[in-house]
């Protein structure tokens, strides 16, 4: 060390190789020591870290401590992971109702995330207004009877939005979703002053724009965090093998051990219990079609 002071901080945000860094009250701009970008790795949003305040005034990163949880996925070809966000101890996965309609298969995939990284996960389904609760429910009820937390919003009418702030306080919570859901309409309701930038629908194809550039970690005033993410549309998941992944389905659990086989993908095989689980209604056909397309992609993905 270079002999200055050291302070406790976490990552707020990073802009251009510059981490944004808060100690108590202050937001401290810091470089990253040169052997943390050639040992450690990426130090990124939500992090826990050392700072060194220098005699000139500047500060550097000099130690990432252990982290909590992480959550990841896949970049864009595939070889590397990219890791989204650091010490959350729950996700909120942010859907419209309409304008943009939700895609339920990318609501499973964002609950998978969620169950690989064990963590605790719950669905805002934004934009109430437009239809009604009762019609959201129809979509997203599944979600309920699964037992995944539904918190159904507008924050045009501020529907609910007291339900959510009650679920994000205390928790540091990664707000994720399509571009055009609400997340950064919602996060500016309840903390004002926020800013963030709302994008406007494009209505020829009905998707967001994608305003948040960069993740960042927001404080809020009823206590915690929230990560707004960039827009992740779909995910194409880091470490989630193909034995895994029907236990990232809560609901197939009860039956993974009543199958003929051992190693059951629970696709093709004879006497499979999720399957006959399926026929019979038991399970949502539309969580299943989720999985078999996940299982898919995960066996053509390179290792």
């Amino acid at each position: 060390m270079g002999g200055g002071t050291v302070l406790k901080g976490r990552v707020l945000r990073t802009v251009g190789g510059v981490y944004h860094v808060e100690v108590g009250d202050e937001t401290l701009e810091c470089a990253l020591r040169g052997r943390l970008k050639r040992g450690i790795g990426r130090v990124t949003v939500g992090d826990e870290v050392e700072v060194e305040r220098l005699a000139d005034g500047s500060c550097v990163i000099c130690e990432l401590l252990p982290r909590a949880s992480r959550l990841s996925r896949r970049t864009a070809h595939g070889r590397r992971e990219q890791i989204i966000a650091a010490n959350v101890d729950q996700l909120g996965a942010v859907f419209s109702v309409a304008q943009p309609a939700p895609v339920y298969s990318n609501v499973d995939r964002f609950l998978v995330l969620a169950e690989e990284s064990e963590i605790a996960a719950f669905l805002v389904v934004n934009k109430i207004d437009l239809t009604s609760e009762s019609e959201a429910r129809e979509g997203f009820g599944v979600y309920e009877q699964i037992g995944y937390p539904v918190v159904y919003t507008s924050a045009t009418s501020g529907a609910n939005l007291g339900q959510l702030s009650e679920r994000l306080a205390g928790h540091i919570t990664l707000f994720v979703g399509p571009s055009g859901a609400g997340k950064s309409s919602l996060l500016n309701v309840l903390q004002p002053g926020l800013g963030l930038r709302v994008g406007e629908i494009s209505k020829a194809i009905e998707r967001g724009r994608h305003t948040t550039v960069a993740a960042s970690l927001q404080r809020l005033d009823v206590g915690g965090y929230v990560v707004d993410t960039p827009g992740l549309g779909r995910l194409q998941f880091w470490e989630v093998g193909t034995h895994e992944l029907p236990w990232c389905f809560p609901e197939f659990r009860p039956y993974l051990g009543d199958c003929r086989f051992q190693d059951c993908s629970h696709v093709h095989e004879p006497d499979c219990a999720v399957i006959a689980a399926v026929e019979t209604g038991e399970l949502p056909s539309r969580r299943y079609e989720s999985y078999v397309t996940i299982l898919e992609e995960q066996k053509a993905s390179p290792p």
